[in-house]
């Protein structure tokens, strides 16, 4: 069984070569890895276009004209994708890709056709740090799973795998950190779609270190559980 590796990417210089490496000795043998720079500004844009595609460590590269958002790229690589299973991969090192065969099992074995990869269950290894971004994911997952009647623990969850056809057929609207509530309701109204979840480690990093997303993602985040839950 394949799986397709989309690896949504803006302005990770510092990771873009050690989270490759780590996905190519990740213990699942049969992978196609797409990462979609997203119009970065920091140097990425050029490593990847001078040292790792032409050295064939990527089976394919798309790059943005412009900066549209996770999202957006992400719409972009599962376009491309061939695998049996597709699975998110940020470049940013705070998910273990040595975990693909847990995050997998579920559909592998034919009782899933989607998996989220839970930061807040099982024994893994979490790092500490924010205290209001926990809280903040805690109550965006309890809207979510009020809406749409799904019981996870972690909606916000970068780790997603799906069987192909089933990303592949549904449309993703929004553009930037919106993907992760939309995805999750376009989910929950495909009464037939088998969803588990299982537990992962999480080495997340502080906004020093790189990271993103903020309260007015939360504010959006908001605004698409009802919109996509609602309305769509």
């Amino acid at each position: 069984m394949k799986l397709s590796i989309v690896i949504p990417c803006y302005n990770e210089l510092a990771t873009i070569d050690r989270i490759l490496d780590a996905v190519h000795q990740s213990p699942y043998p049969d992978k196609e890895i797409i990462v979609v720079d997203d119009c970065s500004i920091d140097g990425t844009r050029e490593r990847l276009k001078s040292e790792i595609e032409p050295c064939g460590r990527v089976h394919r590269v798309i790059y943005h004209d412009r900066n549209q958002g996770k999202g957006a790229a992400l719409r972009t690589g599962f376009r491309y994708a061939s695998g049996d299973i597709v699975i998110v991969q940020d470049a940013d090192l705070e998910y273990d890709p040595n975990e693909y065969p847990r995050l997998v099992e579920p559909i592998v074995a034919g009782k899933a056709d989607v998996v989220f990869g839970s930061r807040f269950v099982g024994s893994e290894a979490h790092r500490v740090l924010y205290f209001w971004h926990r809280v903040g994911n805690n109550v965006l997952t309890l809207f979510s799973n009020m809406l749409t009647d799904l019981d996870l623990t972690d909606m916000e969850t970068c780790y997603k795998a799906f069987r192909r056809e089933v990303i592949q057929s549904i449309e993703i609207e929004e553009s930037r950190f919106g993907f992760e509530p939309e995805i999750t309701a376009k989910v929950a109204k495909r009464r037939n779609l088998r969803v588990y979840e299982v537990g992962i480690s999480y080495y997340g990093r502080t906004y020093e270190e790189g990271k993103k997303i903020g309260w007015k993602d939360g504010l959006r985040a908001i605004y698409c559980i009802i919109k996509y839950n609602w309305f769509r």
